[in-house]
């Protein structure tokens, strides 16, 4: 691939998050895709599973993607792909399908390997919301590390391939203090999610660097390897000046959603906030390249001024965000939208106003963005 990336993830597609889909955790009371499945009778789930894989993306979007003027896909996929981890289905029929349309349509695929076993971060997108152990567990590291190699040697000789990220956002310490995440993501049971805590970067290195030779012995030159910076882009210089890697690329994400103060919700503030990352950036990618591998124009500016906003005034807003946020990202190799497509009503719904931003489909049909 030439030039920068200009990517998009497929998110809830084969990695589910409740609020993307609500849909189809209607009577059910689970909040994640790990409760769903122990939540459903076997052969409901199987139905309600196959048929949102098969519907929620298809040839057609693959179509869009490419007219767009994206040039890759970052698909997560879950521990469970294999169809070895029941009572869940594994998904490497859709991703095969995935992979003939990106190469019939002359786009690529970062395979994102976005849950772990007993979860990374404890966090609804890592499979069991509340819940982050999967960094205690020797056999859940090594089971990992067999997804990704299985991944690796299906896939290595596939033109449409551009890499495999080894595991999305691992929470580690400092994160882990700010987000608590076991206030914001509810541990259904209290027992399981005992002894939670974060990811050390001392195991996260060592992490990586495993991932790194099992998947690089298996994987061309030309594809790449990507490792998410746990939230953190200043740790890790001396990783990367230390060690001797070959094609790889860190992944870091940020949302505006998450930052900033109330009174700091405006336009010059996100600029100013979006400048300070370009920069930080950039100074990274002096020893290893920088991808954004998840970002989006929502905002609490919008979400809370919307209403009262005239159709020009939101459009005008988020041109301006849009530009501020890519010129940031190419001081970088670009970047990753989040996401593709959502199922909610963000018109119908009072407090969904202002979330189509997220849906990048929506934002581009509506001028707020232009790849």
């Amino acid at each position: 691939m030439e030039g920068k990336i200009k990517g998009v993830n497929l998110g809830a597609w084969l990695v589910l998050e409740k609020w993307m889909t609500p849909r189809l955790f209607d009577r059910s009371p689970s909040d994640d895709e790990y409760y769903l499945a122990y939540d459903m009778d076997a052969a409901a789930y199987e139905e309600k599973i196959k048929t949102h894989r098969s519907t929620f993306i298809t040839e057609g979007d693959f179509v869009k993607i490419a007219a767009a003027g994206f040039n890759v896909v970052r698909i997560p996929v879950p521990y469970f792909i294999f169809g070895d981890r029941e009572p869940f289905i594994g998904c490497l029929d859709e991703l095969d399908l995935a992979f003939n349309w990106a190469r019939a349509y002359g786009l690529e695929v970062l395979i994102d390997l976005h849950t772990a076993p007993y979860s990374q971060n404890a966090f609804d997108n890592g499979g069991i919301s509340g819940v982050c152990k999967w960094a205690q567990h020797p056999e859940e590291v090594e089971f990992v590390l067999g997804v990704l190699t299985r991944l690796a040697e299906r896939y290595k000789t596939d033109d449409a391939l551009f890499g495999i990220e080894v595991l999305n956002e691992p929470l580690t310490p400092e994160m882990w203090d700010i987000i608590d995440p076991q206030d914001q993501f509810e541990p259904r049971d209290k027992e399981l999610a005992e002894g939670s805590g974060p990811i050390s970067f001392a195991f996260l290195y060592d992490f990586y660097q495993e991932a790194y030779d099992r998947l690089r012995a298996i994987l061309p030159s030309d594809k790449t390897i990507v490792f998410h910076d746990g939230f953190d882009l200043k740790k890790w210089e001396g990783f990367f000046k230390e060690r001797s890697f070959d094609n790889v690329m860190l992944d870091t994400h940020h949302y505006l959603v998450f930052n900033g103060k109330p009174d700091q919700e405006n336009l010059e503030n996100y600029t100013a906030h979006l400048n300070q990352i370009g920069t930080q950036i950039e100074k990274v990618s002096q020893y290893v390249p920088v991808v954004t591998g998840e970002w989006c124009l929502f905002n609490q500016h919008i979400a809370k001024n919307k209403p009262n906003m005239t159709d020009e005034e939101v459009t005008a807003f988020y041109n301006e965000l849009w530009q501020a946020s890519v010129d940031a990202w190419k001081k970088g190799d670009g970047y990753f939208y989040w996401t593709y497509k959502l199922l909610i009503d963000t018109v119908n719904t009072p407090d969904k106003i202002g979330k189509d931003a997220w849906d990048v489909s929506r934002a581009i049909a509506r001028g707020w963005a232009e790849v």
